[in-house]
């Protein structure tokens, strides 16, 4: 029986990480499709290996993220595996369901959320890691601050440095940097994201063995493998949200915002926190577009978006907390 319900939990956190890469499918592809510097086959295929090698760099560059995932929120210890079943189911059930609807939620907030309802079902609200669980919300909700403001400040600055270059240059270069900077969000996507799915399939084996926490290449692989299938099939509901609906971008602009979004992934990668890409992605696109006059931003399709946003926490908790409680009767 423990063998089956671990058989179950890893499958559930395979099931998280391709609704996980097709949601954020758009996070990487979304503008570079919207400006045609790539045809929107060649740009998701790209964004799929991508991140797909993204989250398999994470063996060689550290997986602080997984292990945050895996054991921070709460100890191995005080979880079970139907809680475990209960987080990532959903999480799993959010997801989908957001991507059915073409909201680009935050599939980081959904697990975080999952996972501490689920634990607390299960131990209480004492065995979560306060420590942990604060800094992990305060990454969260900064990373947005930071693509936001980071994104209008570059776009300012590129359009005084380019402000002697005719607009046929200017676009012509803008399309090359915009495809490496989109490949880049790709990538850092995969090395954050991507191993949130590893995380929990640590955790899920760590309640199984009841031994440590520990990350192991098997675990990478498939994750891996399995987020760059559900990114190359994409969520095009979401890429059309994303990408032409709250602003219209220029191949210049779409770099800007696509590197801003990387470089706060990437930062956040390297201390072992869990963003949302799909957050810090949306507000690099805002602050860019704001750069023009703030009315060139769709603000009522942003509104939708941070409405299923600030929906995610509740809903992802409350679920995690039912499912818990409900398969707990039955374990």
């Amino acid at each position: 029986m423990p063998e089956i319900l671990l058989a179950v939990s890893i499958a559930l956190a395979l099931a998280y990480a391709y609704a996980n890469g097709m949601n954020d499918a758009a996070n990487a592809v979304a503008t570079v499709i919207s400006t045609r510097a790539l045809r929107p086959m060649t740009a998701v295929i790209m964004g799929g290996v991508l991140n797909a090698a993204g989250a398999m760099a994470s063996l060689l560059l550290g997986s602080l993220v997984a292990k945050t995932i895996g054991k921070g929120i709460i100890d191995p210890s005080d979880m079970t595996q139907l809680a475990v079943m209960s987080a990532i189911g959903s999480s799993v059930i959010w997801v989908f369901l957001a991507t059915r609807l073409g909201f680009p939620v935050s599939v980081s907030h959904s697990l975080v959320a999952s996972v501490v309802g689920a634990g607390v079902a299960v131990a209480g609200w004492g065995a979560l890691n306060a420590g942990v669980v604060l800094k992990v919300l305060l990454a969260l909700a900064l990373s947005p601050l930071f693509g936001f403001v980071g994104g209008f400040f570059l776009m300012v600055g590129l359009y005084w440095l380019l402000r002697r270059r005719s607009p046929h240059e200017v676009n012509v270069w803008g399309r090359w940097l915009q495809i490496i900077a989109s490949a880049f969000l790709a990538f850092s996507h995969g090395r954050n994201d991507g191993q949130n799915a590893v995380g929990i399939i640590a955790l899920s084996w760590a309640v199984y063995s009841s031994r440590d926490t520990e990350i192991e290449f098997w675990m990478v692989a498939v994750s891996a493998a399995v987020i760059g299938i559900g990114t190359a099939l994409g969520g095009w509901r979401v890429i059309r949200m994303l990408g032409m609906r709250v602003t219209r971008l220029e191949p210049i602009q779409g770099f800007a915002a696509n590197i801003t979004a990387a470089a706060v992934i990437e930062a956040a990668s390297s201390v072992g926190l869990p963003v949302s890409t799909t957050h810090t992605s949306t507000s690099s696109i805002m602050g860019v577009g704001a750069t023009r006059r703030f009315s060139a931003v769709r603000w009522g399709v942003t509104r939708s978006i941070a409405l299923a946003w600030l929906v995610t926490y509740p809903f992802c908790l409350a679920l995690g907390w039912s499912l818990s409680k409900v398969l707990g009767l039955f374990g």
